[in-house]
This record gives structure tokens, sequence and C-alpha cells, in this order.
């Protein structure tokens, strides 16, 4: 079942599952929908291109949009029904923001100014809308992950939050809606993306804290080489997405770059 309009919507009665997309559906999609269906009652799936989470120099018309096939896609991997419902729906006026701090102010949050807020504002209005007991997100997004963290325990939303593995090509790509986007060419080059991460992240966990910049530094010049344009790649704190040159505690390494016209952003969790 398709649902358009938030009145239309059941009412809970056990657990239910929810996974938030923005449609154009791929394995990563499908993974966090099937790890639903094992682990509650009913499972919701919204397909909701959101334009809040736009920048003004990012095109909110030419995001992909295959409803049809997205709800099939749903129905095969588990979902009992689909909330699909248009701008004006969840946006009946624009008053009320969701902003939440420190997390959302470094990398992605720099490079796409409101973003966050986007991402925020929305989630919370899913969650309100469809009352979960569990919601799903996949932790290639590990910032919007750490986010939307914050978010529910700050606010005290009433759920679980289960992050699942980000899901890649046979040959280590990130599954991304905007892979396709990439020519032929600079697909080949795009693994290379994950192949650094992978081989810095067992550098630095060798590594001193006064060697870290050092190695992020070759990484950076090894990607731009290969004709990366770098946005970022750096190593940061996990529950606070600011940059540290200590893996003590919970780090990851993140990075976000432009092949030709597709930007892509990939992560590796290296002490956790």
């Amino acid at each position: 079942m398709v649902y358009t309009r938030i009145s239309e919507l059941p009412a809970r009665t056990g657990s239910r599952g929810f996974v938030p997309t923005m449609g154009a559906l791929h394995e990563g999609h499908l993974s966090l929908i099937r790890a639903a269906r094992r682990e509650t009652e009913e499972v919701a799936v919204s397909i909701f291109v959101n334009p809040t989470q736009f920048g003004p120099r990012e095109d909110f018309s030419k995001y992909p949009r295959q409803l049809e096939r997205d709800v099939e896609l749903c129905r095969d991997a588990g979902a009992d029904w689909i909330f699909a419902p248009s701008a004006e729906e969840m946006y009946p006026r624009k008053t009320t923001v969701v902003s939440v701090g420190e997390v959302s102010e470094a990398f992605e949050g720099a490079k796409r100014p409101g973003h966050f807020d986007g991402v925020a504002t929305v989630v919370l209005k899913l969650f309100n809308i469809t009352q979960p007991s569990t919601a799903y997100f996949g932790r290639k997004d590990l910032q919007q992950c750490q986010v939307i963290k914050r978010m529910v325990e700050d606010l005290n939303v009433p759920l679980r939050l289960v992050f699942g593995e980000t899901v890649r090509e046979p040959d280590g790509l990130a599954m991304s809606s905007r892979n396709r986007y990439l020519s032929e060419e600079n697909r080949a080059v795009a693994p290379m993306l994950y192949r650094e991460l992978t081989l810095l992240r067992d550098q630095v966990r060798a590594a001193k804290p006064e060697a870290i910049q050092h190695l992020l530094d070759l990484s950076a010049g090894r990607l731009v080489q290969s004709g990366f344009q770098l946005d970022y790649l750096d190593l940061i704190d996990l529950p606070t997405m600011r940059p540290t040159r200590d893996c003590s505690d919970e780090c990851a390494l993140v990075v976000a770059a432009k092949l030709g016209e597709t930007r892509l952003i990939d992560n590796v969790l290296v002490n956790s």
C-alpha cells in the first residue's frame, strides 16, 4: 500500500521498523528494509525527495525519481507500506526548523550550509508522522547518522536507532544514488576512494598522533593526482564529528570529493 497523505497512515499496533529514503533505491536501502523485516512486526518506508536539505547550488529538480520502481523494490524487500507524500503535504508551513549543534557544523555542514537543518527537520517530522519503534539509516552518511543520533538523544525521541553498515559494489565503491552520474572513465577511478581510506585506516592505527597529519596529506595528494577534487579528508572524533589526531576513543576517517560533476562521500571507522 502506498500512502500520500498523513491522515491515511495506519496506527501502530506493535513494533514498527521505519526506513526513511529519498527514493532511487539501491541495495544499501534494501538491506535496511530487510533488517527491519527481520527485527520488527511491521515495516514502513518513506520515499520523499526533501527540498529543504538541498542548497542553492544543488539541483533539487535533477535528483532521480522513480517511484513505481522504488515501490516494487520496497515490497520485494519486505515493506508493508510506503509513505510517499508531496512537498505540500510535508510542509504546509515552513515556520519551524530543527537545528542540531556541534555534530552538524563541520565537513558536510560547512560545505552545504543549511543541509543538516533540512535533514533534522524532515526526519523528526517523519518520526512523528510514522511513529516507529525502530528507525534504520545507512552508515555511509556518517555525519547524518551522528546528527540524527544527537537529535534523538537531546529531544528524547522514543525510538531505537539502527545504523547499517555501508553496502559496497564488488570493487569497494560505496553504493549511492549518485553513482549513476559517473562517466565510464570516472567509474573506473571511483573505487580508489575506498582503497585509500582502508590504507589510511591501517596507517593511522599504527601511527603516533604527531604523524597523522602527514599521512592525511599524503593520502590527499594521491587522490588529487588521480583526478579527485577533494572537499575534505580528515580523521574525526565520532561523537562530536570534530577533527582529531588521537584515536584512543571512537574515531573515523571521512572523505568527500568530486569526480567530474559527481560528488562522492565515504568513511571508515578506525577505532570504535
